[in-house]
């Protein structure tokens, strides 16, 4: 059977593109190797973490933060097998969820492993090593990533003692000590979830700071809230061994600068160093398909490959690894696919991080606005003289704007505090219309709301603050 589209890999940016590819009008099929749709995102990345987060913050604010409500409460018991299964369940319900809107947008879905044999041809190998071949007029790439290991070091990942964010989901115990690997957002999440259930948590990160690429001063800042909750941090620490000690494993690591070597144990040892693009065994390179010196396939302004007809989205191609980064591509490409003009904004992608209290960005660092050159002006506002978040004791954090010098322009936006993640989204609504800092402290925000820092942040880029 012929299709309009085949799309390979059925994670959100995949499952996304099939839906708006089949809305659209085309004849539309997908090929997965898993049991079930939605990829490592509603498998076991961002669902089932999220599940788990929001789990172990309800139990540690029951344990630790009632008291001071007036709200007194026996010591609560951790029941692990029934938390995860609250996890199991929201991950069931989410990727029986895709399989339905498959089904009601027919869309066919194929399972097994995809390759690409030529332009216009892909086979489907199922778990009996069946073998099926769909043409198509275009094929999506969409395989997303895997974990991808630290770099210059063999370590065995057996999801029990030394695990990926994959096994870290799973564990049928709170280890007394873990240590996390990667400073970045799946290590703190993590490590937040089972800190808070108990675990004494070591975090050894390469860089001098967490959080990677974020706002200096944010990631300064978050940092001390996870050292007061009582997360250690190793930084410019080189990892140089993870390797199974007896009932557990022990990780060494060096300072970068040079040193002597430090040797740790732990119950557990999760690695989170950052993931690498799924390209292998696809068929790529044998069909033309041409990778970049980072593994990832190299696409045009429109999403095209070297090959004409064959297309990439997601975490296989340049940007950063995100699920929602993913599905606007997914849409974009659907809609170029269909002759319209699909478009997406890389300048405006938020990005959260899911721990207690929540750190949220979207657009330029300070760091990187100065690298660039660009003269801009800052207004800040903290949590603490927000009425509300005094009467729901979340005074922790701040709002940050960035605005252009010149003509007021938001350039970036940083949040950390209670519901960070949903808070960014106004600033990108505004940065996607260009709006300015005067724009959102003008605009009436509801009181009192968390939101209202926000606008206080936005009266003291363009002005002066109100309650400060």
């Amino acid at each position: 059977m012929a299709y309009d589209v085949v799309v390979i890999g059925t994670g959100p940016g995949g499952y996304v593109c099939a839906i708006k590819a089949a809305q659209l009008g085309l004849k539309t099929a997908v090929v997965e190797k898993r049991a079930t749709h939605g990829g490592t995102c509603l498998n076991v990345g961002c669902i089932p973490s999220k599940a788990l987060l929001h789990a172990s913050e309800t139990y540690a604010h029951v344990a630790h933060g009632l008291d001071s409500l007036g709200i007194e409460v026996a010591k609560p018991n951790l029941n692990l097998e029934k938390m995860m299964g609250h996890k199991d369940a929201v991950v069931k319900a989410n990727v029986d969820g895709v399989g339905f809107l498959f089904k009601k947008n027919k869309i066919d879905a194929f399972q097994g492993t995809g390759r690409v044999l030529a332009a216009g041809k892909v086979s489907v190998t199922n778990d009996k090593g069946e073998v099926q071949e769909i043409e198509a007029k275009n094929i999506v790439i969409a395989t997303g990533s895997d974990v991808a290991g630290i770099p210059g070091v063999a370590v065995q990942i057996d999801e029990k003692v030394i695990v990926s964010s994959t096994g870290a989901i799973a564990l049928d115990k709170v280890p007394a000590h873990l240590i996390v690997v990667g400073g970045g957002v799946i290590g703190l999440e993590l490590g937040s979830v089972w800190g808070r259930l108990g675990a004494k948590v070591t975090v050894v990160e390469y860089l001098d700071s967490i959080l990677g690429g974020m706002d200096a001063e944010i990631s300064k800042q978050f940092q001390r809230m996870m050292a007061k909750q009582g997360m250690d941090f190793k930084l410019g620490a080189k990892v140089t061994g993870v390797e199974k000690s007896g009932a557990g494993a022990k990780v060494t690591f060096e300072p970068v600068k040079g040193g002597d070597a430090t040797v740790l144990d732990a119950d557990v040892v999760l690695i989170a160093t950052g993931r690498k693009p799924y390209t292998s065994g696809l068929g790529l390179e044998e069909a033309g398909v041409k990778l970049d010196n980072r593994g990832r396939v190299e696409i045009g302004a429109h999403y095209e490959t070297s090959v004409p007809g064959i297309y990439a989205i997601g975490d296989v191609v340049r940007g950063p690894m995100l699920a929602h980064k993913a599905e606007d591509e997914g849409v974009a490409l659907a809609e170029i696919l269909a002759g319209q003009h699909g478009h997406v904004n890389y300048d405006v992608i938020p990005g959260v991080v899911y721990t207690q209290p929540e750190v949220a960005s979207v657009g330029k660092t300070e760091e990187e606005l100065k690298a660039a050159g660009v003269a801009y002006k800052v207004g800040k506002f903290p949590f603490t003289a927000n009425g509300r978040a005094r009467a729901m004791q979340v005074t922790d954090g701040l709002v940050k704007i960035l605005a252009d010098q010149a003509t007021d322009r938001v350039l970036g936006v940083h949040i950390i505090g209670f519901g960070a993640g949903e808070m960014i989204h106004e600033a990108a609504v505004l940065m996607e219309f260009g709006g300015s800092s005067e724009d959102l402290a003008r605009t009436c925000h509801a009181h009192p709301t968390m939101s209202e820092a926000v606008k206080e942040a936005a009266l003291a880029t363009f002005y002066k603050p109100i309650h400060l």
